[in-house]
């Protein structure tokens, strides 16, 4: 994450303070942390994932903002003070640690009893995707055991993950808003069940594939392609625009040719010049494999469930699946 980011928050989160102290309550809750009559929760979620669970999850109960506008790569957010404002006055703020260090600051510095992070009900791993860049030849042994050794932040990319998530941040709305518990319950068994189908999918979907191996942008499908049996290469590490070594591409070349891989993925909201300076090199299709970070607006009508299965289509078709 970039340094500026957090020297930034720093400095918002005193004004975005002393901006609320001057204002009154305009969404009051009860003694209880619930809502009081006719008013909806102040939920802000961090990221598009988060948001479509507090969105799907909430209803018309919540009043749900998001931190990363379309658009915008949210391993590069960075606040503004109106956001920090937004952080410091909502009931509650669903994020997942380590993933967008701005926002960690800002709920350390503003919201530590809204601030909700969903990685330990994701039950994150160190998958061994490369999470850091580094110049060509800065990396030895003892490095690559370093970078190993980090939790792969991408959940929602595994529907089994996800729906555990799901379930943790409708148990986090019915302790901070009991009154709306059973619509908040009966609209998370709903999503549950479509994660869970989406589960199914999958699994029949990839249970045969003539090719294993996908190349991707950068590293954010180690979970899925350990889910249902697939191998993830990823072009670049955690940061998908970062630039990727001459050594790597050659090397994500070698694995084309070698196990004879059709597509090389793009995604959305970076530049796909370096996959298809790669792709035209080995003489292979393109394709857009979404990580779902967030929305563009190329697909601003798309929701997690309709882009995940157009992502297991491409997969499909890519590793000619039956």
């Amino acid at each position: 994450m970039r340094s500026s980011s957090r020297a930034v928050v720093a400095g918002l989160a005193a004004l975005a303070l002393v901006t609320l102290a001057g204002c009154g309550d305009d969404n009051p809750s009860g003694s209880d942390g619930s809502n009081s009559a006719g008013s909806k929760l102040d939920v802000v979620a961090s990221f598009y994932p988060l948001e479509f669970i507090a969105r799907s999850v909430g209803g018309d109960a919540v009043n749900v903002t998001t931190l990363t506008a379309p658009g915008v790569e949210p391993h590069d957010l960075e606040l503004t003070p109106k956001q920090v404002g937004t952080i410091a006055a909502a009931k509650l703020v669903v994020f997942e640690k380590g993933l967008q260090p701005a926002v960690d600051e800002a709920i350390d510095q503003n919201a530590k009893s809204a601030g909700f992070d969903v990685a330990p009900a994701a039950k994150l791993e160190a998958t061994g995707a490369d999470f850091e860049e580094h110049a060509e030849g800065e990396e030895g042994k003892a490095g690559e055991e370093a970078h190993a050794d980090e939790l792969d932040p991408h959940f929602w990319l595994d529907p089994v993950r996800y729906a555990a998530v799901v379930q943790a941040v409708t148990d986090k709305l019915v302790a901070v808003d009991a009154a709306n518990a059973a619509g908040y319950q009966e609209r998370a068994a709903t999503l549950v069940g479509e994660v869970n189908k989406l589960d199914t999918e999958f699994k029949t979907g990839l249970a045969d594939c003539k090719l294993k191996t996908f190349v991707t942008s950068h590293e954010a499908f180690a979970y899925l392609a350990k889910r249902y049996g697939l191998t993830m290469v990823g072009i670049a590490g955690f940061t998908p625009d970062a630039e990727p070594t001459p050594a790597r591409i050659k090397e994500v070349q070698d694995i084309v040719r070698k196990q004879k891989v059709t597509t090389i993925f793009s995604e959305e909201l970076v530049s796909p010049k370096v996959a298809e300076s790669i792709a035209r090199d080995v003489k292979v299709k393109t394709a857009v494999l979404s990580p779902i970070e967030g929305l563009s607006d190329a697909n601003s009508q798309e929701t997690y469930l309709t882009l995940m299965r157009e992502n297991l289509q491409e997969l499909r078709k890519a590793n000619s699946c039956a």
